[in-house]
């Protein structure tokens, strides 16, 4: 599917940014759908089956978390929130209900365009069961072999603990896509615990002391603030 195929639903509700997303998405090359209310995107949704939704929260006939919540039940389509809300349990809120991603107006073009093209692929390899059955991933000079349970960088082992290596595996399996902390935790332990009593960052910075050269300027996970981590797309 090349990038002129691709269609994006645009849910936004005030007219100029929904003509300045529309003007930018199409002068990147990509078809454009849009919506004023939740329920006609999810409509449109149903009908058109676009491959990707640019959602505003502040909907007039009901909140953008409703809209990703019911969405969440039947579809898989990835879901970059835009909104002028920006506390970090907005973003927390949004991104547990199902987005992939989120960005807090005003942003640049370039900038959201990048986040489109990581959503992007991020959903062809799952829609293509890409990685889904590897058992080696790439990340830039890190490599992760599944089956044998090793990490290497530039050719090198890596010896991390049992956490540390699941920690790792959590991320690269989504590549790309801000994980929350409370998502974090229940893929690595299991179960649910508050983020203020768990040491997620404790481990976090033990790992990255093994596969980052500078630890202190990560490159390959990174902090969303107040949110999780991402790892980056650069496979």
């Amino acid at each position: 599917m090349t990038q002129e195929k691709y269609t994006i639903l645009i849910i936004e509700d005030d007219y100029p940014i929904q003509r300045f997303l529309r003007s930018a998405l199409i002068g990147a090359g990509y078809h454009v759908a849009d919506a004023k209310t939740g329920r006609e995107g999810i409509n449109l949704i149903v009908r058109q089956h676009p491959e990707l939704l640019l959602l505003d929260l502040g909907l007039p006939d009901m909140d953008g978390i409703a809209v990703i919540k019911e969405l969440r039940e039947w579809s898989h389509i990835p879901i970059v929130v835009l909104s002028a809300r920006g506390q970090e349990k907005d973003k927390v809120q949004a991104l547990d209900a199902g987005a992939d991603d989120y960005l807090t107006k005003p942003f640049s073009v370039d900038e959201l365009l990048a986040r489109i093209r990581v959503a992007l692929r991020h959903s062809l390899r799952i829609a293509t069961g890409e990685h889904k059955g590897d058992t080696v991933i790439h990340v830039k000079n890190l490599k992760i072999d599944f089956d044998a349970h090793r990490v290497f960088r530039d050719n090198t082992e890596l010896h991390l603990t049992n956490i540390e290596y699941r920690l790792l595996s959590t991320m690269a399996k989504n590549v790309g896509k801000v994980l929350t902390h409370s998502f974090i935790i229940r893929e690595v332990w299991g179960r649910m615990i508050t983020d203020e009593s768990h040491p997620l960052r404790v481990y976090m910075a033990a790992l990255r002391k093994k596969i980052e050269p500078e630890p202190a300027k990560p490159q390959y996970i990174l902090t969303e603030q107040g949110v999780g981590y991402r790892m980056v797309d650069d496979m």
